[in-house]
C-alpha cells in the first residue's frame, strides 16, 4: 500500500516549513547530519521531513544490537555519527569512556512535551554524570505479562504467574540470561535485580531452573513468540519487547491482555545522544527536539508498537518501571544460563 502523508505526519511536514525560513536553516544548508538507530526510530518520512525543514541531509544507519552499535561508535572515536539511540544501560559505558558530550537541554524545547517521569532526567539511572544530562528520552518498553484472554478469568497480577503450576507448558519465556536473572531476582522480592550478591546465586539458578520446567519453551524474536504463542495455545508470555509484542499479536488476530506484575515490570529506556565526534552539535539537538514533537512521538507508538516518552499509555502513568541497569556480571549470567536451558541439576549448574 502506497504510503500517503496525512494526519500527525502532515502536520510535520506543513509545520516545518517556517523553519526553512530560519537562520538555523541557512546556517545548516549542505550539511549532513550522520545518524546511528535502531529499526523504526527514523523512518524514511519523517527523514525527509526534517530534511525539508532542516536544509540538510541525513544519513541514517541502522544496528541491531547493543554491541553492534558500541561497535560503530567506538571506532574512530565517535567521528563517524552525530547522533545515535542508546538505552540506559548501556549509555554509562559511552560516559566512561568519552565517546558522548554533555547534551543542552535549553536547545531542546519539547521537552517540555514529554511526561513528568521522563523530564526528571536526574532521577532516571544512567543519564546524569557529574550534574550534566548525556541523553535525552525517546522511547521505551516494559517487559510485562501477555496473557490469552480466554485462558484466564482475571488478568495476571505477580510475576510469580510464569511459575504457577496449573500453566505448565502453557508459558513462554525470554531466552535472556541477563533478564531471567533479574526477572528471578524481582520474582523472590529482591530489591536489587541488577546486582546479584554472592549469597543469592543458587537460590536464584534454582528458580530458574524451575521455570525451566514450568515454560514450553523460550524464545528469542518477537515474531517467534507470536507464532508460538498462536500455533500451541499459550496462556501465558513474559514480555521481553512488551507492547510491541502486544501489537504483533492483536495484528494476528489473537485476543490478549497485557499486565504489569505487581512486583514492577523491567523496563529498557532507549535515549537520543550526541557523539564526541558531532559536526554539528546544534543540528543534532535540532534532531532530538523533532523527534518529540507530535507527528514523529505518535509515528513511534502507532507503526511499531513502542512507547513514546510524550503520551501517556492508559493506565501505566503509576505504574511501576524498573529501568535497566548495568548488571554485576553478565558472564557469570550467561554461562549460567546456559547451563539450565542444558539441564535442570542445580549442583552441575553452579560447579565452578
Amino acid at each position: 500500500m502506497p504510503f500517503r502523508l496525512s494526519g500527525p505526519v502532515a502536520r510535520v511536514v506543513l509545520a516545518g516549513l517556517w523553519w526553512l525560513l530560519s537562520p538555523c536553516a541557512a546556517l545548516s544548508a549542505g550539511d549532513t547530519l550522520r545518524v546511528l538507530a535502531w529499526p523504526g526510530y527514523a523512518d524514511a518520512d519523517l527523514v525527509a521531513a526534517f530534511e525539508q525543514r532542516s536544509g540538510v541531509r541525513v544519513e541514517v544507519t541502522l544496528v541491531d544490537s547493543d554491541e553492534a552499535l558500541w561497535q560503530k561508535v567506538s571506532d574512530h572515536d565517535a567521528a563517524d555519527f552525530d547522533v545515535f539511540a542508546v538505552n540506559t544501560a548501556e549509555l554509562r559505558r559511552y560516559i566512561r569512556s568519552g565517546w558522548v558530550v554533555p547534551i543542552d537541554t535549553r536547545a531542546i524545547p519539547n521537552l517540555s512535551r514529554q511526561m513528568p517521569r521522563f523530564r526528571a532526567l536526574d532521577q532516571i539511572p544512567g543519564i546524569v554524570h557529574a550534574g550534566r544530562p548525556y541523553a535525552i528520552p525517546y522511547t521505551y518498553a516494559e517487559m510485562g505479562l501477555i496473557y490469552d484472554r480466554s485462558q484466564f478469568s482475571t488478568p495476571p497480577d505477580s510475576i510469580e504467574a510464569l511459575w504457577e503450576p496449573g500453566l505448565r507448558r502453557r508459558v513462554l519465556a525470554y531466552n535472556g540470561g541477563v533478564h531471567s536473572f533479574s526477572l528471578a531476582a524481582l520474582a523472590l522480592g529482591s530489591d536489587h535485580p541488577f546486582d546479584v550478591r554472592d549469597d543469592d546465586w543458587t537460590q536464584l539458578a534454582q528458580k530458574l531452573i524451575d521455570l525451566r520446567r514450568n515454560v514450553l519453551t523460550f524464545y528469542t524474536l518477537p515474531d517467534e513468540s507470536v507464532q508460538l504463542f498462536r500455533e500451541k495455545r499459550v496462556a501465558l508470555l513474559f514480555a521481553n519487547y512488551g507492547s510491541q509484542q502486544v501489537q504483533l499479536l492483536k495484528r494476528a488476530g489473537v485476543d490478549v491482555g497485557y499486565a504489569i506484575p505487581r512486583e514492577g515490570a523491567l523496563a529498557w529506556l532507549d535515549c537520543w545522544a550526541i557523539t564526541r565526534g558531532a559536526r554539528d552539535v546544534p543540528l543534532a539537538h535540532a534532531w532530538i527536539d523533532y523527534f518529540l514533537e507530535e507527528g514523529p512521538s505518535a509515528a513511534l507508538t502507532t507503526r511499531q508498537g513502542l512507547a513514546n516518552t510524550t503520551a501517556t499509555p492508559s493506565g501505566s502513568e503509576s505504574q511501576r518501571l524498573i529501568w535497566l541497569e548495568p548488571v554485576e556480571d553478565a558472564e557469570r549470567r550467561n554461562r549460567l544460563w546456559a547451563r539450565i536451558l542444558s539441564g535442570d541439576n542445580l549442583k552441575r549448574v553452579m560447579q565452578p
